[in-house]
This record gives C-alpha cells, sequence and structure tokens, in this order.
C-alpha cells in the first residue's frame, strides 16, 4: 500500500485529490494538511511514501517542508500553480523527484501516484 500525505492549502483541490487517489488500487490517502508545520509533523509522525506538495501554503511553504524534512524524506511531487523555472529549479536542488503544474498536469497526477505505487512493489 502506498501512504500519501496531502499538503495543499485549498480545502476543495485537497478533497478532489483524495477523491481522486481513492479510486486508485493500492494508494491510501493518509491526510491532508495546509501548514508547513502541520506537514512536516505529519510526514515524521508516521510512515509516509510519497507527499504531494503545494508550494503556496497557509503558513509557510512547501520549499520550508522540503527543507525542513532533509534528507530523510519520502517522495515528493510538487504540485503547484507556480510552476516557475526559478521555482522548478529549486525543487530539483533540493531533490524533489517530480514537478508538476496544477492546471496543466492536473490529469498526469493519478498516473503517476499509480506508477509510483507500481514501481513499490518491484522494489519491495
Amino acid at each position: 500500500m502506498l501512504r500519501v500525505l496531502l499538503v495543499e492549502d485549498s480545502r476543495v483541490l485537497a478533497e478532489r485529490l483524495r477523491e481522486a487517489l481513492d479510486q486508485l488500487d493500492g494508494v491510501e490517502v493518509v491526510g491532508a494538511v495546509a501548514e508547513e508545520t502541520a506537514a512536516v509533523e505529519a510526514a515524521t509522525g508516521q510512515e509516509i511514501d510519497v507527499i504531494i506538495l503545494d508550494l503556496q501554503l497557509k503558513q509557510g511553504t512547501g520549499f520550508g517542508v522540503v527543507r525542513r524534512l532533509g534528507d530523510r524524506r519520502p517522495t515528493i511531487v510538487v504540485f503547484t500553480n507556480y510552476s516557475l523555472p526559478e521555482y522548478q529549479r529549486l525543487a530539483r536542488d533540493l531533490g524533489t523527484e517530480h514537478f508538476l503544474n496544477k492546471s496543466l498536469d492536473y490529469e498526469r497526477l493519478p498516473q503517476l501516484i499509480e506508477d509510483l505505487e507500481r514501481r513499490s512493489h518491484l522494489d519491495s
């Protein structure tokens, strides 16, 4: 089972993402938070395989979450409306694995999560 944490400041979008991911076999959304500190606590307080991470949060930023989690963190999928090249470069430099634009890549996200779930079976 691939355990996913949603870090998204829009309650409506978080609900839509949860509904989409709940349709996938082998994927469990274990929580949804909207603030940097809550994201770090949720990610370190339970076993998480993937974080779907918005960059603009109600408190703090997605970059702050990545920095605070350090090297010992789950797979990070940045999912943002702020897909400026500088943000993509910073995300890559911080070691995030995937960077998706909410407007352009919304339909790709479930497929990416399915791929990560399949890959987790191959690695175990």
